[in-house]
């Protein structure tokens, strides 16, 4: 950390919660399987060149179909709370983030409340797609400043698999399943969480949607046959409005912590596109080696994705204690987030 953001960070203007939050621990799980963009050659019109090219993807992970985001989010937490050191009874409240749950109802964190064997808590899920887990996180982290908790679970975790169309190659490349969890705790006078810069576009709810399912378009032959219950992007409105989007909360992250990204040691931007990515820290004038990238191991995993990155940075020792990282993420709806902590 640089002279200057230590300064900042003692400064008394700076906003910190009376209670400071902190991520404890971390985990990660993804399934097994792997499909190669080499195996997509044989299911889509497409080639390793092209999807490489426009997204920087390689492969992806693809859970069975035995294996629900529940039981994904289970295996990632259990990780969270053994890097933690953190018994089942010591847990507050359970969050979870997905745009894929086991169910429309009950909440799939309910679901990994079970499978844990958890006490009676609050449990409950959001959906606020890619951007799902850093508004977990702050979410999370006002049960904690106010009291209310000392001891939350975050999670992330996606079944992308189950709602690609595998007949559109231009979607069916860029997702893939998996889960990312965080145990939140108080630290004393650690600064942990400095600052959650969240936004929405609620205009803009066409580019990036599910329409089949809900109450506007129920399951119904017609549906069905319209193939409305798979993912539908605009790929070209959703680049530019997740650029612009990110770089505006970075900077807003960044401001009212009085850093700037030099102060930084670890960026870690949604896995969504490399060259969305490369335009983030282009703007941000961030150099490559301080960006965090697992994009071509997984593809987008929607709101696990820097959930998984999180932990794995972590886990490969890109920070350490003290270190400032910022996590940045854009998803349908439209929403957004930023995040700063000091690790």
């Amino acid at each position: 950390m640089t002279t200057s953001a230590k300064a900042n960070l003692r400064n008394p203007r700076s906003k910190r919660p009376a209670r400071p939050v902190h991520i404890v621990g971390t985990g990660s799980f993804v399934p097994d399987r792997v499909l190669s963009n080499a195996d997509l050659e044989k299911m889509v019109d497409t080639t390793d060149e092209w999807i490489t090219s426009r997204s920087g993807i390689k492969e992806r992970r693809i859970a069975p179909d035995w294996m629900c985001t529940s039981d994904m989010a289970t295996e990632a937490a259990r990780r969270a709370m053994e890097q933690a050191g953190i018994r089942e009874n010591e847990i507050d409240l359970i969050i979870c983030a997905t745009v894929t749950p086991d169910m429309p109802f009950p909440n799939t964190a309910c679901f990994v409340q079970q499978k844990l064997g958890l006490r009676r808590i609050p449990a409950f899920d959001i959906e606020a797609a890619c951007s799902g887990f850093l508004y977990g996180l702050e979410i999370g982290q006002q049960f904690i400043t106010s009291g209310t908790c000392d001891t939350v679970l975050v999670i992330g975790a996606e079944k992308l698999s189950s709602i690609v169309d595998w007949q559109d190659r231009n979607t069916c490349v860029l997702f893939g399943d998996g889960a990312g969890a965080a145990i939140l705790r108080s630290r004393g006078d650690e600064h942990g969480i400095l600052t959650t810069c969240m936004g929405a576009d609620g205009g803009q709810t066409d580019i990036l949607s599910l329409p089949g399912g809900g109450a506007r378009f129920p399951a119904s032959k017609e549906t069905v046959s319209a193939r409305m219950h798979f993912l539908k992007m605009e790929g070209k409105e959703v680049f530019k409005n997740a650029v612009i989007a990110m770089q505006t909360a970075a900077e807003e992250a960044l401001k009212k912590c009085n850093l700037n990204i030099a102060d930084i040691k670890c960026i870690i931007p949604h896995q969504a596109n490399v060259r969305i990515i490369d335009a983030i820290a282009d703007r941000l004038g961030a150099p490559k080696e301080k960006i965090y990238i697992n994009l071509h191991r997984y593809g987008n995993i929607s709101a696990a994705s820097v959930a998984i990155a999180l932990d794995e940075a972590a886990r490969e020792g890109r920070f350490q204690r003290g270190d400032l990282i910022l996590l940045v993420v854009f998803g349908a709806g439209l929403t957004w987030a930023s995040c700063v902590i000091q690790w």
